[in-house]
């Protein structure tokens, strides 16, 4: 059995009496701890989708799957990492990671949630700097932060939508890397949707990329690189350079062709 599975979903939106379709009898599904991608043009429908599975939307039609079970609202077993940080700008770093904790361990003693937020801050790279306010952090730093929130959580499924995009290409880098390495010390991997407009990030990161277009899956693909995975040991080769060109031009014959990718960013490897 399928961790997720969409099975014949539709999206339809009405106004003035009229039908506008976002998603059609879209049909999928990832295995468990699968991480799969999700890419394709702004707009698509790549969001509504990931809010399908995280249980924000409802389909018009056919039916969203964990476990063989409908999703019918948000739940514990799903946690979810949006672009814009989505932190609480009146808690200290530490404590909105605690917050979190307690959504699913109410039972947990203070100091033993207290603990927990301190080692997930370490695990992000940011311990001692549980005592500061969102504003006090960088874009990355808080990024940092959603994501030890989510992770402390300790969801089966992790839904990512676009977690890197608003922030500057040296911490994308970092934050990609950062998620690689989190997701390859899991004794139990987790079972991902990422949502992103960057075809590198999604072959860096992916087991399998799902392209979406005209409102359903249009090709799904197996990313030709194992486990554990290094930037510098894939950018830049043959098969890498084929595989990019393959995922781009599904884009359509519009699509510009794409730059090199480079193998370094201002020094990282």
């Amino acid at each position: 059995m399928s961790k997720i599975s969409f099975e014949h979903v539709s999206l339809i939106y009405q106004n003035d009496n009229k039908d506008y379709p976002v998603l059609q009898d879209m049909n999928f599904s990832i295995q468990e701890g699968e991480f799969v991608s999700l890419i394709g043009s702004s707009g698509c429908g790549k969001s509504t989708t990931l809010n399908l599975l995280a249980g924000l939307q409802k389909p018009t039609r056919g039916q969203v799957k964990i476990d063989g079970k409908s999703v019918e609202g948000p739940g514990k077993d799903r946690g979810v990492v949006f672009q814009h940080y989505s932190l609480f700008p009146w808690m200290k770093a530490r404590k909105n990671i605690e917050f979190g904790i307690r959504q699913i361990s109410g039972s947990a003693s203070k100091k033993e949630t207290a603990a927990k937020a301190e080692q997930y801050l370490k695990l992000v790279g940011l311990e001692g700097k549980g005592g500061l306010y969102p504003y006090q952090l960088s874009g990355g730093m808080q990024q940092r932060v959603a994501i030890a929130r989510t992770l402390a959580m300790e969801p089966d499924i992790l839904l990512m939508d676009e977690p890197f995009g608003a922030i500057d290409a040296r911490n994308r880098v970092l934050l990609q890397e950062l998620l690689l390495a989190l997701l390859e010390k899991e004794e139990k991997p987790k079972t991902v949707l990422f949502v992103t407009h960057d075809i590198d990030e999604a072959i860096l990161l992916s087991d399998r990329i799902l392209f979406l277009r005209e409102k359903r899956i249009f090709s799904a693909l197996k990313v030709p690189f194992g486990r554990p995975r290094k930037r510098q040991d894939i950018i830049g080769t043959g098969a890498y350079i084929q595989f990019r060109k393959q995922l781009f031009s599904l884009f359509g014959d519009s699509a510009e062709e794409p730059e090199e990718p480079e193998a370094r960013i201002e020094g990282i490897a």
